[in-house]
């Protein structure tokens, strides 16, 4: 019997020829990564342990990137408690380099990986062929001390793509229409593995977008087959030299899912989630005309320079709407810098966006652009529930980067063809 990519990937982290659905393998993790939200507690109950001790340091990857720059005293005292204690264990730490999920995978996952981090969307590592999944800081620590945790091999759906995404229309509004259609329970620890001659027209910021925002639908993780684009990407972060071929990068033709379903990409609308939940969506223009108070073009589900390079074009020679804060916040310093050698935040600033450093902002609804009472944003992040963004009686729309930056122009809710 064949295997699905999560089971490949499971199966040898677990030391094993073959491993199927249900199944429960202890296994040897790749990588660990933690980030601002939880790094403080763990170093809490890490200090409380009898015996404590770090299985392999070289493992670890630590990043400040939900509450930067700080927001507190309190915020600054969990910021030092991580610093200090990143550098007396010899953890790679970063800070300031963006969020989290971008720097992990500019900077270290490789296909094939098995990589628990301390954040929900740890499952957009899978466009690299990554088995990422989200944990809370206890099993995260358990992994840390011992190299090892347990894993229930989840079933896999299959969703397999073909054509191509009409003009105007991004992989955001693709996987926003998936999560409608299966809501927000319909993956529950499940992979959602993506194959199909349409994959092939994504590019590698439309599939990262996808498999960050698997975790909306329940999923374990999600998954997508190493090809020319992911190898790609690779190269142009210099560490194409990493991969090892294997036949972990692809499931097997016979390998068994618990559901498959058919996409034909070019069917697929400008899609925006409305609020409270991910999976509560429509066609965008059936919200047209709301009014917004602020736009958010960032995020590690939208702030790559594929997405800056869609708004700047659609921003250019416009301005943002009276009364209106367009936040900008590039997901890496790597994409802050290749956005401002492209002209891109100039062409945001003289549209009268407020450009920001790259972090987590007001999708974490901490430390940036925090929205109000009754206030209402339309944004690229992550999730739109009671209180995200600010205000528990505020409203948050997820919607594409291109349909963030016509909002902005028109001051409420529209679609690129529209400005």
């Amino acid at each position: 019997m064949g295997m699905t990519i999560a089971e490949k990937i499971i199966a040898r982290a677990a030391g094993k020829e073959t491993v199927k659905a249900g199944d429960i393998h202890t296994v040897t993790l790749d990588l660990l990564m933690s980030n601002d939200g939880t790094s403080h507690l763990t170093v809490d109950k890490y200090n409380a342990l009898k015996n404590p001790r770090i299985a392999d340091v070289n493992k670890l990857v630590w990043i400040v990137d939900h509450n930067l720059p700080c927001d507190s005293v309190k915020t600054a005292a969990s910021h030092k408690k991580m610093r200090d204690f990143a550098i007396e264990k010899g953890i790679r730490f970063y800070e300031g380099e963006g969020v989290c999920h971008q720097v992990m995978l500019e900077k270290h996952v490789l296909p094939g990986q098995l990589i628990f981090g301390a954040d929900s969307h740890t499952c957009a590592y899978g466009a690299l062929g990554a088995f990422g999944t989200g944990v809370g800081n206890t099993d995260y620590l358990y992994a840390m001390v011992t190299g090892t945790s347990w894993v229930l091999v989840p079933e896999t759906i299959r969703i397999n793509l073909t054509g191509n995404l009409p003009k105007g229309v991004y992989a955001r509004d693709l996987i926003l229409t998936i999560i409608g259609k299966i809501s927000a329970n319909g993956a529950n620890y499940k992979a959602m593995e993506f194959g199909g001659e349409g994959l092939k027209n994504i590019d590698m910021a439309g599939r990262i977008s996808i498999c960050n925002l698997c975790v909306e639908a329940g999923a374990k993780t999600a998954l997508m087959a190493v090809d020319d684009v992911a190898r790609a990407f690779l190269k142009d972060n210099n560490r194409d030299g990493d991969i090892v071929e294997s036949d972990v990068f692809d499931a097997d033709s016979d390998a068994t899912y618990a559901q498959v379903i058919d996409i034909d990409l070019s069917t697929v609308k400008p899609i925006v989630a409305k609020p409270h939940f991910v999976d509560n969506v429509c066609d965008a223009k059936d919200v047209a005309g709301i009014k917004i108070d602020e736009a958010f073009l960032g995020s590690c589900n939208n702030g790559r320079i594929e997405d800056l390079r869609v708004g700047a074009a659609i921003i250019k020679g416009k301005k943002v709407a009276p009364n209106v804060r367009f936040l900008v916040v590039p997901a890496s310093r790597t994409v802050y810098e290749q956005a401002l050698s492209e002209g891109l935040l100039a062409t945001f600033m003289e549209a009268g966006a407020i450009v920001m450093n790259p972090n987590c902002s007001v999708c974490w609804g901490a430390c940036q652009g925090v929205i109000g009472e009754g206030e209402t944003l339309i944004s690229t992040g992550t999730r739109n529930f009671k209180g995200r963004a600010g205000h528990r009686e505020s409203f948050v729309y997820l919607a594409s980067a291109a349909t963030v930056t016509a909002s902005a122009i028109k001051g409420e809710i529209a679609t690129e063809d529209m400005v």
